[in-house]
């Protein structure tokens, strides 16, 4: 991509470029064109409260909102790998196994160094898992201040802020499933690849290889966003060549006469040497392939599962045009509801850098936001967590109008001011009311609230915790006939004598949960034996989520 113009005089430039070509190493970047107008105080102490404020939405209270279904089958994966050491890649199932790996180093740690002494069964709470996605959360927006020198001092500083105060990109930090981590690889490529591209350093490359293994290992939807990520980078490309004076390169009137005019590939080539780039790209494919078989056979323990890594994507091909199926538009219309300040933003940056392409990262960004949208929307498989990776890229380009509104004039601060504090201000409001007060209501306008678990859950988690202390403790049976009980597996991870049957079964445990419409055969099979614990609700059920109410019977006396 073409580095953007520089703030700095022309004779330090011309120094700066004097030096580089004597010394034959590769200049660095430039700064985008506000850079140098902010001072580096003001641009730390910035970083520093976005990602305090980035921190607070998504590490405040992580017990608050009950497990969602996927969290709980995922939950699952994990107490496996913890305590047994088993994981096998199954394409069936949940997506690939970086998610599980991850959230394991912790307990791995905590039992390497402590032990039996450690408390909280080796620290599988759901804190723990929970903070694995909210850091790769907070990872996605340290990635965001390395392109300062490629987007602009203000773009990077507002892009960072409106993907920190992001309904779904917060809501999503607190949930353990894949989608985080997901975006924070895909980030990684662009920001590791223009780094090599502007240091000729290799060690960025290597990165940048290693992200978009990690991405591979992690979701099956990474083939949609590399594909993405080269046709934009393939039209950013052609871009550069229509309007190189737009974009900061010589046009044909301004070149030195007798001096070859290479591209700025050519040049990248000449520079770092073909020789070296042969080497590094080597090694970087290398890495590429050896992290997938790591993580796909389960750290060479299971062989099959780099086989099917590659079957996977015939299995989710189909699984695209069974499940969740919704209308071509649905995605735009989920962020006008809920994401609404990146949409609009987004927009106008995308406008204006096709019409005006001056910085050439804006406009791969422009095209890998609405690239990506465009992509999931032909796909008839929709849900709503699949829209982080929209909100990435969105937060860039809006980031970039801001900077844009600022360039037009200096004294634009008080604009630049107001605009950015009413997408904030509504982005914020909607964090808040949706992460710690709806955060289980499925009315439309919570579109991040898909089928989830209702906090009466919770009420019937405490319900069973309370009897078993009473009784057997860990060790107090459970029957659980609902043929719908997820995420309760992950509640009840510690209770050995817990038994899921999904149909009626004969039981003499402690405790008995059934569904809702099963409560008239409860009653029947096991008439005075047990008696209801209602709930809060006027029903007495305790529901699990839309549709789905459960019941808890407890034996009247103890065998």
């Amino acid at each position: 991509m073409a580095n953007t113009a520089s703030t700095k005089s022309g004779k330090k430039a011309k120094k700066q470029k004097k030096a580089a070509v004597e010394t034959k190493t590769a200049p660095q970047a430039p700064a985008a064109t506000a850079f140098a107008g902010i001072p580096e105080r003001v641009w730390w102490i910035s970083v520093i409260v976005i990602m305090l404020i980035a921190a607070v939405l998504r590490l405040y209270d992580l017990n608050l909102v009950p497990l969602h279904h996927d969290e709980g089958v995922n939950g699952n994966f994990l107490v496996r790998l913890v305590r047994q050491g088993d994981y096998q890649y199954d394409p069936r199932n949940y997506h690939g196994p970086t998610l599980y790996y991850f959230a394991a180093l912790v307990p791995w740690i905590l039992r390497l160094l402590f032990g039996t002494w450690v408390r909280d069964h080796y620290g599988l709470t759901t804190v723990m898992i929970r903070l694995v996605p909210a850091v790769f959360g907070l990872g996605t927006i340290g990635l965001i201040f390395m392109l300062r020198r490629r987007l602009g001092t203000i773009a990077t500083l507002s892009a960072a802020l409106l993907l920190a105060v992001s309904p779904g990109a917060v809501y999503l930090s607190r949930y353990f499933i894949h989608e985080t981590h997901f975006v924070f690889f895909t980030l990684g490529i662009v920001v590791f690849g223009l780094r090599f591209y502007d240091t000729r350093n290799p060690t960025w490359l290597i990165l940048a290889s290693a992200s978009a293994a990690l991405l591979f290992a992690t979701k099956e939807t990474s083939l949609i966003s590399m594909g993405v990520l080269l046709i934009a980078f393939g039209l950013t490309h052609v871009y550069r060549r229509l309007f190189r004076k737009a974009v900061g390169q010589p046009s044909a009137k301004n070149r030195r006469p007798g001096v070859p005019q290479e591209s700025a590939y050519r040049r990248f080539i000449d520079e770092f040497g073909m020789t070296n780039l042969v080497i590094a790209s080597a090694i970087a494919i290398g890495v590429f392939l050896f992290l997938n078989v790591l993580f796909y056979s389960s750290f060479f323990r299971n062989s099959q599962g780099i086989y099917d890594a590659l079957k996977t994507f015939e299995v989710w091909s189909k699984t695209g045009r069974r499940d969740h199926i919704h209308p071509p538009f649905q995605y735009v219309i989920w962020l006008v509801r809920q994401e609404s300040p990146l949409l609009f933003l987004g927009a106008i940056g995308a406008l204006l850098v096709v019409f005006k392409p001056k910085n050439s990262l804006a406009l791969f960004t422009a095209l890998w936001s609405f690239g990506i949208i465009a992509a999931y929307s032909l796909i008839p498989y929709k849900t709503p967590w699949l829209a982080l990776s929209f909100i990435v890229p969105l937060s860039l380009i809006a980031g970039y109008v801001i900077q844009e509104i600022f360039e037009l004039d200096r004294g634009q601060v008080r604009m630049v001011a107001v605009v950015l504090a009413i997408a904030v201000g509504v982005s914020t409001y909607q964090t808040i009311d949706l992460n710690f007060v709806n955060y289980d209501n499925d009315n439309t306008y919570y579109v991040y609230v898909y089928a989830h678990t209702r906090r009466g859950t919770l009420d019937l988690v405490r319900n069973v915790e309370q009897i078993a202390a009473e009784r057997d403790g860990e060790k107090t049976g459970i029957t659980i006939v609902s043929p719908d009980y997820w995420p309760l597996p992950w509640y009840f991870r510690n209770y050995s004598g817990a038994a899921y049957y999904g149909q009626m079964a004969p039981s003499t445990e402690q405790m008995i949960i059934a569904k809702e419409t099963q409560r008239a055969e409860v009653e029947a099979n096991f008439g005075e034996l047990y008696r209801l614990v209602p709930s809060t609700d006027a029903s007495g059920s305790y529901e699990l989520r839309p549709g789905v109410r459960l019941l808890l019977y407890v034996r009247r006396n103890r065998l």
